[in-house]
């Protein structure tokens, strides 16, 4: 029986590391939808992630690394099917360089 490394494809791993409520750390970001003081929206490998808050603001946003780290006091996150799916080109970066 031989496996077809084609088909094989990476499985989708996410982190969220917070500390203290006051930093949190993601992978396996995709884009930055939106943001300000009160709320992130994260486009991820598994799915948009809402971040409310107080005072947040992005500190890092690594592309090569798909790794976003937030400041702030952190209230809520939650995941986010009010789209029905993922949309691409139409997050913050792509509006940003169009």
């Amino acid at each position: 029986m031989m496996i077809d490394d084609k088909k094989m494809s990476k499985p989708l791993v996410q982190n969220i590391l917070m500390e203290n409520r006051e930093r949190m750390s993601i992978s396996g970001v995709l884009d930055v939808e939106s943001f300000d003081e009160e709320s992130v929206v994260v486009e991820t490998e598994m799915g948009t992630l809402v971040i409310k808050g107080e005072d947040l603001h992005i500190n890092k946003l690594s592309i090569d690394s798909s790794e976003l780290n937030i400041e702030g006091y952190i209230t809520g996150l939650y995941y986010s099917d009010r789209d029905g799916g993922r949309s691409k080109g139409t997050g913050f970066w792509a509006k940003m360089f169009k």
